[in-house]
């Protein structure tokens, strides 16, 4: 043979005399479909929610439609050495729902059935989805704010949510979960039948230990409830942060309260929004404590909603229909967090303040705690963050990381390196410990149980 026949058929079998992997086979072989590129819908295929991401090309997107289409990817991706990803919303702020091998998409697993007080969710259902089914049934689970994410990643991660405090986090609600694991298993999980994996599902993260394939939920009724915003100028910015952080972790569990500091083209706004479990009358009497310490808000707003229009409103839905909020349009960011243990100093709001107010288009979010989350054992679940007081997201449009690098870096020595999981960061260096704490190493355990070849490899992965 030739030198040029030799590297012909170097190039058609791979190097080094491996077969190339048979993507076709793999593509007859899917109940669903597999998507290659230069196939007809790759460029939809290949996106992920953040545009950021858009230049990463994946060799191929499976949309699985059963366990086996998720269990064949799998063998496909042992034999043939791919690197492979799941996605379920496409969420990832680190774009790692995505990757330049298999991505094994369980988006159209995503049926939504309710009875005798469970709910049973495909993994590829979206929040805005499993909300609106539920609470035609007159129940919901609690669960988070944005109507696109999958429920899988915001469960695995562990689940903030608007009546967490209530409620519990997503995890906590979590009776049971199908999984495929490394070696193409399918295996049901819950307090007694493989009960490590279940525990490491609840809140271990995302793409570690296998493949969601459905999540069974206790699911609570779904109320009336009151909305609120408030806001306030700027001037008074580090007054509100300091009477918040004292009042919204403590407040009675029906009650729920964001922050939110934020600098955009309209200038720089301080809002505190949420929602109460209860009547208006009895809210207002709750907002009254925050406004008697943060002083006067240039505007009030109250209202008292169905679960369901209450759920729309903080999904930024809000005069749109579910199919409407389902298109909401894609948007370029960067994002990290921190998870607050105690009430920040008064250098510490001062700084956050003035890092808010530099130049550009960024925002941080605080997320009250407490409640339910905090009468659960840090150990219980692999959520390890039970004491926190808050959440802290730190969020810029854009894909430059400058000024989020700044602000977390400055913020770290008075807030500690605790962050969470579904808000996942590349550039936090101690990852394992920033996530998970003491749960780290049960969670490596667990690891090394279901996935010993380390099938599933993220950059922070476990």
């Amino acid at each position: 043979m030739d030198r040029r026949s030799f590297l012909l058929t170097a190039a058609l079998s791979g190097f080094g005399g491996a077969p190339a992997p048979d993507w076709a086979a793999l593509g007859r072989g899917l109940d669903g479909r597999l998507v290659r590129p230069g196939q007809a819908g790759y460029d939809a295929a290949r996106r992920l929610y953040n545009p950021t991401f858009d230049a990463i090309r994946p060799r191929g997107v499976a949309y699985c439609a059963t366990s086996q289409d998720v269990a064949e990817c799998l063998a496909f991706a042992r034999s043939e050495r791919v690197p492979v990803t799941s996605r379920s919303g496409g969420h990832s702020y680190a774009g790692w729902s995505t990757g330049t091998g298999l991505v094994v998409d369980v988006s159209r697993m995503n049926t939504v059935t309710y009875r005798a007080g469970r709910a049973t969710v495909g993994a590829g259902a979206k929040l805005i989805d499993v909300y609106d089914k539920l609470i035609a049934n007159g129940v919901s689970i609690p669960a988070g704010t944005c109507p696109t994410v999958g429920i899988a990643g915001l469960t695995l991660g562990g689940g903030l949510g608007v009546v967490s405090r209530t409620y519990g986090l997503t995890c906590d609600a979590l009776e049971s979960v199908r999984i495929v694991t490394a070696d193409g298993r399918v295996l049901t999980c819950d307090a007694t039948n493989h009960s490590d994996l279940f525990w490491a599902c609840r809140g271990g993260g995302g793409g570690n230990f296998g493949v969601a394939l459905s999540f069974t939920f206790r699911t609570h009724p779904a109320r009336d409830v009151t909305v609120f915003f408030l806001h306030w100028p700027w001037s008074r910015a580090a007054s509100v942060v300091r009477a918040w952080q004292a009042w919204a972790p403590s407040a009675p569990d029906a009650l729920w309260a964001n922050l939110h500091l934020t600098r955009s083209a309209g200038g720089l706004d301080v809002q505190v929004g949420g929602l109460y479990l209860g009547g208006r009358t009895a809210c207002a009497k709750l907002l009254d404590a925050l406004v008697k310490v943060a002083g006067a808000p240039s505007s009030r707003y109250t209202t008292e909603r169905s679960h369901h229009a209450a759920m729309m409103i903080m999904a930024g839905c809000s005069g749109r229909t579910v199919a409407q909020c389902r298109r909401m349009p894609r948007e370029a960011f960067v994002a990290s967090s921190h998870l607050g243990y105690a009430k920040m100093t008064g250098a510490a709001v001062k700084e956050l303040v003035a890092r808010v107010a530099r130049p550009g288009g960024h925002a941080v979010l605080l997320d009250a705690m407490g409640g339910a989350i905090s009468r659960v054992r840090p150990d219980a679940t692999a959520f390890p963050h039970r004491q926190a007081l808050f959440s802290v997201q730190y969020y810029a449009d854009g894909a430059d990381r400058g000024w989020l690098r700044g602000v977390r870096g400055a913020m770290e020595p008075h807030l500690g390196e605790h962050a969470y999981v579904n808000y996942i960061d590349p550039d936090i260096a101690r990852s394992r410990q920033a996530y998970y704490g003491a749960n780290a190493a049960r969670l490596s355990a667990v690891k090394a149980a279901y996935d010993p070849g380390r099938l599933f490899r993220l950059p922070q992965g476990v």
